[in-house]
């Protein structure tokens, strides 16, 4: 079972890309995702 995350540890993990390891972390990986697809300029208005 998946251990509960904090708000605080969450806006932390969002801002952290782990540079030099060999992975990222999920919430980091999920707010690079959306902002690409905020920023795409093909992206249509809704």
């Amino acid at each position: 079972m998946k251990k509960k995350i904090t708000p605080a540890q969450n806006s932390a993990n969002m801002k952290n890309p782990n540079n030099g390891t060999n992975g990222t972390n999920r919430q980091y990986d999920q707010n690079q995702g959306n902002r690409g697809k905020q920023m795409n300029p093909n992206q249509q208005k809704a």
